[in-house]
């Protein structure tokens, strides 16, 4: 039966403990193979068979949360929802606070205090208790469980001590208060959960609308989502293209910064591929309609970038290990607390009461949860800002630790334009005729060069017959009755075809310059070479000089002879050389090279995607071709190498802010819940519920904060 897939929105998760609920409620459930739930971006992805989208969604709800099919509109701000429950709670918590601070002589004053917390603690503290009996019924606990149990004792214990005792302590304003401050906590981190998740909205927002097509021979004007495929789209100045296609009339400079993040316009002509929501600049141009719809590139953008942000990286394993028991130990250790106070130290009763409550408020598992997925959500937003994509949380984190690189040579260091330089031969058009004549049913780039060469010289091109391609050697066929070979100078050993030394020293002369020389054998007799050349790209030596600056071993593979590869490699800055190996043999290189590093293989995802999917990293360059997003963990929307440095860059960085934010959250609970449990009280120092409850809110807000500074920092 086919695996199926789905993205849910979920509502009403208030912690990482409440994430962790549903997804073991989703893989209880009978046809979910996999679950993975993101409390940062409020998702779910579920793989699944033999049942229905509603079902899992019928599941999610029964476990007390809400959730629907994931929505491709820009995500709304849910502090907008918290508004105005905020202001109720203020607007009744805060009077309390003051008339219980300042207000000594006040006739019924602990009524007034009821009245006034009371519709805080049941209406403003409704979720909570209704999160807390969802975990309850789901044998779990989570942030709402701590809330809950905090303001219930504070208040159920006032309304007790202002039946019982007029004159004892009451504690109204700490239950209304805390839950004031607790929401506005939730408030400020959802404000801040917003602005993480801006490089999705944003991308979400540059799809067009609307497209001009002609259609039984009329222009006229559609929505986008009613486009064809094989529609003829008329694009006007200034308008932004609608659907991936070709151009078929027509020329233009378009802006594709939005998807590139490269800031010059491009120019395109006619049989030029163009992308959806990209802008046209100057000219008007018609195109066919390619890709529509999810296939778009835009589209593949999108899903890629949401896949990554709610995604899980190996180190959120650890927070999920401390989650899981940090609610019931929190609660343990205020029992402990109010159990030392009262009976060992003989405290009073409210004394050891306030203590207790301390403890159970400054407690944040908020804090642990927020801490890998916000800033893996800014990392990733940031990278597809600039034509980064990263495919998930597991390949940033390893992109962080990778100390080595392999470069692909032919379409990586180099342009992937290679032309002939050089025909060393008695008649320098039979030879090429051939040459071309075996390479036309080849799509090796070096074949390109050659055809490309004959076209210039207007040859026509003979019949081969027996056509035979030896991968990593060359090709090999019959014209008429002659066996012809083309290729490296291993073919001709393979057959073992003698070349004459002067052969031999021309050879060595052209490889020494860099250039791929291409031997011709006749039955059994070399007849002449044609040396062929490949531009390196600008971009490739201050790319090598960055990664060395980052401490990155570097190391360049190619199918070359050793002195053609270790040429190239001179002009870029590079020292290690894998020379001479076949497309089938690159994996087995990255193998060995990962007993000692981390390693990470660019290339273009053609022919060598076996090599990209061995590495522990594979970066992949073809300016969002399908086969780039396919192969690669990472992928380089622009051809421009020095985005290898910034993508690996970019990755250290938002790893840093991972381990800034669980270390800043694991010290605060560390720190705070002895504090709150009176550990310096002999100094003087005791955190009232309501400080302690104003710092567990801070808390959260601080983290998603430090995530945010992310997206300040420069990483070009």
């Amino acid at each position: 039966m086919e695996k199926k897939r789905v993205q849910l929105v979920i509502k009403g998760m208030h912690c990482a403990n409440c994430a962790g609920t549903i997804t073991k409620k989703l893989l209880k459930t009978k046809g979910v193979t996999r679950a993975e739930v993101n409390f940062a971006t409020e998702k779910a992805v579920v793989e699944f068979n033999g049942i229905t989208e509603n079902a899992i969604i019928s599941s999610i709800e029964q476990a007390g949360y809400k959730a629907d099919l994931d929505s491709k509109k820009p995500p709304k701000n849910e502090a907008n929802n918290m508004k105005k429950m905020l202001f109720f709670s203020l607007l009744l918590a805060v009077p309390a606070l003051l008339i219980s601070m300042f207000v000594m002589e006040l006739p019924y004053k602990g009524w007034l205090l009821l009245a006034l917390a009371t519709p805080v603690q049941f209406i403003a503290g409704y979720s909570f208790y209704e999160g807390a009996w969802s975990a309850l019924k789901n044998r779990t606990s989570n942030m709402d469980t701590l809330i809950a149990i905090g303001t219930s004792v504070a208040y159920f214990y006032s309304v007790f001590v202002l039946l019982s005792d007029p004159m004892g302590e009451l504690y109204f304003e700490v239950a209304a208060v805390l839950i004031a401050l607790v929401i506005l906590g939730k408030y400020l981190e959802a404000n801040a959960k917003g602005k993480t998740s801006e490089a999705i909205s944003k991308l979400i927002r540059l799809s067009p609308k609307k497209a001009h097509i002609i259609r039984n021979g009329k222009e006229i004007t559609i929505s986008v989502d009613d486009v064809r495929v094989g529609d003829i789209i008329i694009v006007k100045p200034g308008e932004k293209i609608p659907v991936d296609g070709i151009i078929v009339s027509g020329s233009s400079s378009v802006d594709e910064s939005m998807i590139t993040g490269e800031s010059l316009p491009v120019g395109k002509k006619v049989g030029d591929m163009v992308v959806g929501a990209t802008i046209n600049k100057f000219g008007t141009f018609n195109f066919k309609a390619l890709r529509i719809g999810a296939d778009t590139t835009l589209s593949k953008i999108i899903k890629m970038v949401e896949e990554a942000q709610g995604s899980r990286a190996p180190i959120q394993r650890f927070v999920d290990r401390i989650s899981s028991v940090f609610v019931p130990v929190v609660i343990m250790l205020s029992i402990a607390t109010f159990a030392a106070w009262y009976f060992l130290f003989g405290a009073t009763f409210s004394f050891a009461l306030v203590a207790a409550v301390a403890v159970v408020v400054i407690a944040c598992p908020c804090a642990l949860g927020l801490a890998t997925p916000t800033a893996i959500i800014v990392g990733t937003g940031k990278g597809a800002q600039h034509g980064i994509l990263i495919r998930n949380g597991e390949i940033l984190e390893t992109a962080s630790k990778v100390n080595a690189i392999i470069f692909d040579k032919t379409g990586t260091i180099t342009k992937g334009e290679p032309n002939v330089t050089d025909i060393i031969a008695h008649d320098d058009k039979a030879l090429l005729k051939i040459a071309a004549s075996l390479e036309k049913k080849s799509e090796h780039p070096l074949a390109q060069a050659i055809l490309k060469k004959a076209k210039e010289m207007h040859i026509q091109l003979a019949n081969v017959t027996h056509f035979r391609a030896v991968a990593g050697y060359g090709i090999e066929g019959h014209l008429g009755n002659k066996k012809v070979l083309l290729g490296n100078i291993g073919l001709m050993k393979k057959n073992r075809i003698k070349i004459s030394t002067s052969s031999v020293k021309e050879m060595q002369a052209l490889e020494n310059d860099g250039k791929t020389v291409v031997l011709l054998a006749e039955n059994k007799i070399v007849t002449g070479m044609i040396a062929i050349a490949d531009v390196v790209r600008d971009s490739s030596k201050e790319a090598i000089g960055k990664l060395k600056t980052m401490g990155i071993d570097i190391y360049m593979i190619t199918g070359d002879n050793e002195r053609t590869a270790k040429a190239i490699a001179k002009q870029v800055g590079i020292e290690h050389v894998f020379s001479e190996v076949r497309p089938d043999e690159k994996a087995g290189y990255v193998r060995k090279l990962q007993k000692k590093f981390k390693v990470a293989m660019v290339g273009d995802g053609i022919n060598d995607a076996p090599a990209l999917a061995q590495a522990d990293v594979g970066i992949a360059m073809g300016s969002g071709t399908d086969i780039a997003m396919e192969t690669g963990g990472i992928i380089l929307m622009k051809n421009d190498l020095c985005d290898v440095p910034t993508a690996l860059k970019l990755s250290r960085m938002t790893l840093s802010k991972v381990k800034q934010n669980m270390f800043f959250s694991l010290i605060y609970n560390v720190l705070g819940i002895p504090v709150a449990a009176g550990a310096l009280y002999t100094f003087g120092i005791l955190l009232s519920p309501i400080i302690a409850g104003g710092a567990m809110a801070m808390s959260s807000v601080s983290v998603v904060s430090n995530s945010l500074l992310l997206k300040m920092k420069k990483i070009k």
